[in-house]
Parts: C-alpha cells; structure tokens; sequence
C-alpha cells in the first residue's frame, strides 16, 4: 500500500493543499513563476490591443542586477532577484512606482558560463513569506512585507552536491506544510522552519522547477533533470517511474506540463519533445509501481529553457536555439498528437505567457508582440519597441500594465490602453 492510503487524514490535507495551490489567486496577484495555477495563463481582460503608433510607455525602469528571474506581484509588491558587484539581490519593489520598498543582498557567484550568469529562479509567494533560490545554491524564506530571513539554508551542503554548470536555477514550489527545491537531488525543507524533511537520490541537475500531481489517489512529483522525467513521491522523494531523456549538454531547463496521467517535456539543442502516458507497469504485481508509456516523440518543439504554455488543448511554445545559428519558431503544436498547426518566425529565442486568449510575447531582442492563442494560424495583433539586450526572461501582464527584464538587469513596467 502506498503511504497515501495508509494515512487518509494526511492524504486529504495534502490534496486539499494541491487544490489550492492550483486555485486561482486573486485577479491582482502573480504568486510564483507561471502565475497562480503554475500555467503560465493569466485571465485579466480589460486592456486593449490597440496601441499607439509610437509603441507603449515606461511608466518605470529599475536596474535590478544581471540574471534571470521573473517577477511576482502579490498585494502591490513587486518580487524579483539579481546580481551585481559579487552580490546577489531579491527585490522588493513597489509595483505601480518601481520604488525600492525593501531588497536583501548576499554574496554570491555570478556563474557567467556561456551566458550572462545570475539567478534564474522567480521568488515564490506565499502567505507572509518569500521563497527564493540563489545561482550558488542558498534558499531563503524571507518575510515578504520587511525583508526579514527567517531561515535560509545551502543547498550545495544539504545534498552534498557540488555547484552545478548552469548554477541552481529551479524556483521554490510549496507543497502542503514543505518547500520544494531541485538541483542535484529533490528536497523538501518545512516552509516555516527549514528543517530538512527529505531528500531524493542524488542524480543530474536540471534546471526547471518541479511540479505536483495526484494520480489514482497518490501525491506525485514530477520534474525533468538533466537525467530524464523523473516521477517520485511527494512524501519522501522516492522514484516511482523514470525515462531517460538527456541532453547532450546538459541543459534540460523545462518544467514537465501534467494533464491526469499525461505528462509533457521539451529540451533544446535538437532533442525534442514527447508526450508520456503514467500507467501501471504490467510487469509488476505491485499496484505502486508504474511507468511512462510513450504517447509521441517529435523534433518539432524544441524548448531551449522557455516553457512551452498550454491553452485550449494547445501549446506555443518557441522552438530552437538561436545560439547554434539556427531559425527559432514561435511554434502551435496540438498537445494530444504532436501535430503542428504553424510555426512563425522572427522572435528568436524568447518567451510567451498567455493573457485573456492571447499571447504575449517578449521576443529575443525585447520586441513585445500580442498574437491571438489560436491553433487556426498565426494572427499579430499588436506590437511594441519594449527592451533592449538579450531577453530570455518570461514577461507578465498584470493589473493593466506589462513588466519584463532584460539579462543585464534593467526592469522595465509599461502601461497598456484600456478596453473601451
């Protein structure tokens, strides 16, 4: 019997908890990195595509540090985290000025390795506190109104792991009364506390976060590291299914995409994507142990570290790595078959999240572009000059105003039209 049926009260409290986690947050709110229900989807209505010729205007810019951390707003409080000068930062910003309401520095390593370094976490939102994730391995809850740490840990001792290549880059994912983490192993601290509660086998990093499911009544974990998509226990890190799934230079960066028993990676540098099935393995007797079932296997989306976003059935996702000289396509692949229905080019190796039907993107070079999310064709509606440099960072469209940040650091917030 697996734990979950031998503890009901504990299972129902620990679902109960998954349910919430997922549920929506208030229209104001962007609690963690893809948003409230963890799909990067935002259903804010009110502002329009109609832009003005001259492109939309700043209504703040902010130098935060070199990296690439998003943002979250909770209660009009801005979060995000940089680097700069040996030190790294998580900002507190006020949303609608950009003023500095609190920020938390510390120093850490910059870990520029063929790219521009710094943290590539988003902190996390929850209750009173802050969750953040350091390129160097520190976690650290913060309370969220004053910048306080109540604990903070390192990562690099608690899984005896050594710094990873592309640093730990995973953002915090709550789960019940425990914090999540990945990077080199999976570990889950107290969220109050910080005490260790468990730790997985060690295996490859990966670079995406890790996610939460319920199947045929058991709590699971999903995550894709740098040795395949990986299926564990969430209540002590134990592996319960596993597919090899590398890539040839280590950087599985996305964060598996979970419909029921459907379960979706993409890697870049010309692995692909594929679809899997979490079923009963048949060559067991054991009811718990289960495998992955592949359902298709495609070159045709080819996430490099953007997640691909789910909507409607569909995924838009930007296929490729600019870096190898190769055309990247913003991409609409049917989420059930893998079937594509159009690619676009011109954005580069950017990033997308999805707002009232439509996709925002921030393309390579800091081109903002709305599109409409359908699987018919690709359909512009609007376009705007929005930020310079390399843009990697996923955009966000919250409370009539648009935010995005370029690796060097620089934070800009630019205000959308009203819908008449």
């Amino acid at each position: 019997m697996s734990y979950l049926l031998r503890n009901p009260t504990r299972t129902a409290g620990i679902l109960l908890s998954v349910l919430l986690n997922f549920a929506e947050s208030p229209a104001a709110d962007w609690t963690q990195w893809m948003g409230p229900r963890l799909d990067g989807v935002s259903h804010e209505t009110g502002w329009s595509t109609d832009w003005p010729d001259e492109g939309l205007s700043r209504i703040w810019t902010k130098e935060v540090g070199i990296g690439f951390s998003s943002v979250s707003v909770v209660d009009g409080r801005l979060y995000t985290m940089g680097h700069a000068d040996g030190q790294e930062a998580v900002w507190c910003l006020d949303e609608k000025t950009g003023e500095e309401i609190w920020s938390h520095q510390y120093p850490a390593e910059l870990n520029a390795n063929l790219y521009d370094g710094g943290p590539g976490a988003t902190p996390t939102i929850h209750g009173d506190y802050a969750y953040t994730l350091s390129v160097d391995g520190r976690a650290l809850c913060l309370q969220r109104k004053t910048g306080q740490v109540i604990w903070q840990r390192d990562l690099k001792d608690d899984l005896n792991v050594d710094m990873h290549e592309w640093g730990f880059n995973a953002s915090p994912y709550i789960l019940d009364d425990n914090v999540l983490f990945q990077g080199g192993r999976l570990v889950a601290y107290d969220k109050l506390k910080g005490d260790l509660v468990w730790r997985s086998e060690e295996h490859r990093a990966g670079y995406g976060s890790v996610r939460a499911f319920s199947h045929n009544g058991r709590l699971l974990l999903a995550n894709l590291d740098c040795d395949g998509l990986r299926i564990s226990n969430a209540s002590d890190g134990s592996l319960v299914a596993f597919q090899e799934w590398k890539s040839p230079f280590g950087t599985n960066s996305t964060t598996p995409i979970v419909v029921n028993d459907m379960i979706y990676i993409s890697s870049g540098y010309n692995v692909g994507c594929a679809l899997f099935q979490l079923t009963k393995d048949d060559a067991s007797d054991s009811d718990d142990t289960l495998q992955l079932q592949q359902v298709y296997v495609s070159k045709r989306m080819r996430n490099h570290f953007n997640n691909s976003i789910l909507f409607e059935g569909h995924l838009y996702g930007l296929d490729g790595n600019s870096n190898l000289g190769r055309v990247v396509t913003l991409t609409c692949m049917d989420f059930s078959t893998g079937e594509v229905r159009w690619k676009e080019r011109g954005l580069g190796c950017g990033s997308l999240m999805i707002a009232d039907g439509k996709l925002v993107i921030l393309s390579e070079d800091g081109l903002l572009v709305v599109a409409k999310a359908s699987p018919d064709s690709y359909q512009e509606i609007a376009r705007s000059e929005f930020l310079s440099g390399r843009c990697w960072t996923m955009p966000l469209l919250l409370n009539g105003r648009v935010f995005g940040r370029n690796a060097a650091g620089r934070l800009v917030c630019a205000g959308l039209p009203a819908d008449r």
